[in-house]
Formats: C-alpha cells, structure tokens, sequence
C-alpha cells in the first residue's frame, strides 16, 4: 500500500476516471470494505473514492479528534487528487462527515447521502466514558459487541463469518485513534445548522438501527429542505452489509436524480454531465467477491492519476493548497498485486452471505417476520380471534406481502389507497406508519391521498389526510413535511 501523506487520509478508488466522482465514507470501527457490496453498481456509473478513517483498516495512526478535522483531510486528500465537485454518502460518523461539508463546503457537494446518521449521536457522556473505557481495556470488550449493535439478530445468527470478520476489524483499529473519534462524536452537534443544509440529501436508516434509529433519521428529514427518507426493512445500523441490494438501488436512484439536477452541462473533456454508465467497462467482480486492496480493477491511493473535475477556480485561496496533499501531478500507481489475507488482518472484504437457502419456515412463521418489519412491534390484531388472526399472518403477511412482485413501498401506496377507499381509518394509521417505515415520505403519502380523492371521493380522502396528518406529526414531531 502507498504511503499516505500527512493531513490526508488513506483511499481506494474505482471505476472509470473520467466519471462523476462519489466519494463513500465508512462507520467508527470500520473499513472502506463496508461499501464492498455496493462498488460493482456504482462503478458503472461513477468513479468511487472511498477512505479509512485514521488508524483503521491498517491507515497510519494520526488520531482526529474532531469531526472538522476529518472533512478537512477528506478535502485535502481529493485536492491532492485534483477532484473538485462530488457527490459523498457517509455511514454513522461517516454520514457526519457529511454534514460537516454540506454546512462548511456546499460549493464543492453535489449531492448527499446519510447513512445511519444523526445530528447528534447519542450524548457527549456516553462517548467520553466509551472512550475512557478504550483506555483502560483496549477495544476487544468493543469489538466483541459490535455485531449486536451493527446487525440484526437474524442476519448475525445466519452469517457467522461476517460477524467474525466484523469483530476482527473493530479490534485491529488503533486504540488512540478510535478514541479520537469517540471525542469527535461526543463534540458533534449539527442540529441548530441541518436548516442550511441545501444539497439534495438521501437519509437512509435500517428499520432496527438502535444506534441512529429510525427517529433520528426523521429529525433529519424535517429539518433539511431538500431530504428524502428510506427506511430499509430487515436491516440494523450497517445496512450496506446486511441489504446491500437495498441500499445500492437506493444509492443510484438518489445520486442518478441528483446529479443530473446539479451537475454542469458541459464537464471538462466530455459530453453533457451525468452519471450514465461508462461505455464499455470490464465485467465488475461479483458482490461476493470483491478485490483485496491492491487487486487491479481498484487503485489504492495516492499516487491515483487525477479525475474527472478540476478543483473550481475561487478568489479565496484553497486552505488546502499548501497541504503535502494539495494540488499537483502525481506520479501513476506503481503495478500492484494482491495482498494475502495474512498481510492485512481484519482489513479484507467480508465473507461472502451464505447463499444457501434459509431453513424452510411455514406461511405463518414468514408471516409474523414480514409483519414485524413493516408494522413494528406493536400488538396484532387484538380485537381478532386467533383463527381470523392465523389467516391473515398466513395469506396476508406470509402471502402476499412476502411475494416479490411489488416492493414494500408500492405495496403500501396499494394499501394506502385501499384503506382510504374502504374507510378504515383505523388500519389506516398503522400502514401510513409503515408507509413511512417502507421509506416513503410525507409528500409521497399526501401525494397519494390526493390522487385518492379524484377516484374514491373527497370526503374518505379528507378523513385520510386527517389521519395521516396526524400519524406523520406523531412519528416526525414538529416540522414534518407534506401532509
């Protein structure tokens, strides 16, 4: 791996370099492999730079203790690389990353998405003592639990060896520098700046995140005025592991629209801007079987020729011009070879999910699995006797709400628009809270009712909205958009 200059930090990237750029941070305790999954997509659309935090995956030990620091070493690192305008989606401390620059640098982001993000993590205590606690006993008590934070107990229960991976990861980080990011963490605060946040922002968030849960993810959403919410089924705080087709599909549709809302007309060298697939690119490597760092088809930086976008011209000089990562030609990535899994320990892809087909399972079994991820925890069906209620967790749930046909989102805009039309307003609540869960948002869920209204009638679509209203204020608080 090449050496990485002080003040910036250790990348890889892939992809075409003469694609839009889209630069992917990683959580605490984890590595670029986090994005593993989702590189064959996007590199048929974007050159993808992604960075290790100080001190993980094997980058050199230079702690940061704040959130600023780190964009500044991210800016620095892609000035080195000649890279001016690009698209960032950042998970957990990654994701704050991201609002750092959509607050401090909006000029040089053209698009944004937060992963299992917050505007405040938790509270400053709890970091100082998770930090306190790295001191006094190294970071294997923390590595140890970090599957049960970072994955669902199904997903953690069938895929042994990526919890193994995950826990060897955590505990080759430098201790020090994990701490840095603990203080950095308990010192970040972006709610009272969220409101000027204008890039087009994705707020992504696994439906059984307990670390940035799904409220969080609404905070976000009400307070940043061009945001989209997801909320991914099945999934916990790292959910480009756990559904990582999920979250690729997600990725493109929001930086596809995104970018070509706000890229120049006319890049440096090329056509009109936007991230249409490279013209003929080699085959990308399946998901389960991505590079090690340094497999060719990835360049490890620096040493990485420059990309697509030029740094844009400013009367203000860059404050990262005279970093020994500014702006300059670098010399071409000297050939590498692949690095065998006992040079880097913990620092390679995860395993591949076991593909093998779950234990079967009967209709009423799927059925209570598919319910608790679209409707929560809550009781089912009380007033139902428990045949009524066997029949609908076996056809309704375990039926036709596991089929593949539809995703969850058209099946709730269906379900929506049913309920409106019957006037059950009562189930009605509960699937405008699972609409939401499903990833839609208050403007998509209005959107529908009003186009209810022209076929079902405007008195069941008034009293719709009357209980949408309602169900969107409980689950948002003050602020929610739409209706």
């Amino acid at each position: 791996m090449s050496e990485t200059p002080a003040n910036t930090l250790q990348y890889r990237s892939d992809g075409p370099e003469d694609a839009p750029v889209l630069v992917l941070g990683p959580a605490l305790g984890a590595t670029w492999h986090v994005w593993d999954r989702q590189i064959p997509e996007l590199t048929r659309h974007w050159r993808v730079l992604r960075f290790d935090l100080p001190g993980h995956g094997g980058a050199p030990a230079e702690p940061a203790p704040t959130v600023g620091e780190l964009t500044d070493r991210l800016l620095a690192t892609l000035d080195g690389l000649g890279v001016g305008s690009f698209g960032y989606a950042g998970c957990s401390i990654g994701g704050a990353v991201g609002a750092d620059l959509a607050l401090r640098h909006p000029h040089r982001l053209a698009s944004l998405a937060l992963v299992a993000t917050s505007a405040r993590f938790g509270t400053p205590d709890s970091w100082r003592q998770r930090g306190e606690g790295v001191r006094a006993a190294g970071l294997d008590p923390v590595a140890r639990a970090a599957p049960e934070h970072w994955f669902t107990q199904n997903f953690a229960g069938a895929q042994p060896a990526i919890v193994d991976w995950a826990v060897q990861m955590v505990g080759t980080t430098d201790p020090g520098c994990y701490v840095a990011a603990c203080d950095a963490l308990a010192a970040f605060d972006a709610r009272e700046g969220l409101g000027r946040i204008s890039v087009p922002t994705l707020v992504l968030v696994g439906a059984e995140d307990q670390v940035t849960p799904p409220a969080d993810a609404r905070v976000l959403v009400a307070s940043i005025h061009d945001a989209r919410l997801a909320v991914v089924p099945g999934a916990s705080h790292l959910a480009p592991v756990e559904q990582p087709s999920a979250v690729t599909d997600l990725l493109v549709r929001h930086f596809t629209s995104a970018w070509q809302a706000t890229a120049p007309q006319t890049p440096p060298g090329g056509t009109a801007a936007g991230p249409a697939p490279a013209p003929e690119p080699a085959p990308a490597p399946a998901a389960s079987a991505m590079p090690a760092p340094g497999v060719p088809g990835g360049q490890v930086g620096p040493g990485l020729p420059g990309g697509m976008f030029a740094p844009t011209p400013s009367a203000t000089p860059s404050p990262y011009a005279t970093s020994p990562a500014g702006p300059h030609a670098p010399a071409a990535a000297p050939p590498v070879t692949p690095a065998s899994p006992a040079s880097f320990p913990g620092f390679g892809p995860p395993p591949t999910v076991d593909p093998a087909p779950a234990p079967a399972t009967d209709a009423h079994d799927e059925g209570v699995r598919v319910r608790r991820e679209v409707l929560g925890d809550g009781p089912a069906a009380a007033d139902a006797t428990g045949d009524f209620h066997d029949f609908v967790t076996r056809y309704a749930w375990g039926g036709v709400w596991a089929r593949p046909g539809l995703d969850r989102r058209s099946r709730s805009l269906v379900t929506l628009t049913a309920l409106t039309a019957g006037g059950h307003l009562d189930d009605l609540a509960a699937h405008t809270r699972a609409a939401l869960r499903n990833g839609l948002t208050a403007e998509e869920i209005e959107e529908t009712l009003l186009h209810t209204a022209v076929y079902c009638g405007v008195p069941a679509a008034s009293a719709a909205f009357s209980v949408a209203r309602r169900v969107i204020s409980e689950e948002s608080g003050p602020g929610a958009a739409g209706a």
